[in-house]
């Protein structure tokens, strides 16, 4: 997402320096975050937050405002979290 933000619109927060964050870590690091206008989203609306800053990206992250899109988005989203620790375990042993 850094590489396609090539405006800057999107400012990535590392957790371990994040301060004044009204989320605990371990809430922080079950689903991803994010915050535009001064709402805070989770899961694939925060992505979709994410996507409406990018210009190649935008036309998805619009049309997971209506919410049938976004329902959509929130499920398959929930089948990654349950495969997610599984993909990092392969890509630490790939990596390493």
């Amino acid at each position: 997402m850094k590489r396609l933000d090539r405006r800057g619109a999107i400012r990535f927060i590392n957790l371990e320096s994040a301060k004044g964050c009204p989320l605990d870590r371990d809430t922080l690091l079950a689903r991803f975050h994010a915050e535009e206008d001064g709402c805070l989203y989770e899961g694939a609306a925060a992505f979709a937050a994410m996507w409406r800053a990018i210009p190649l990206l935008r036309p998805l992250g619009l049309a997971a405002r209506n919410p049938i899109v976004l329902a959509v988005l929130q499920w398959g989203y929930g089948k990654f979290l349950r495969i997610r620790p599984f993909l990092q375990r392969l890509t630490r042993r790939l990596e390493g």
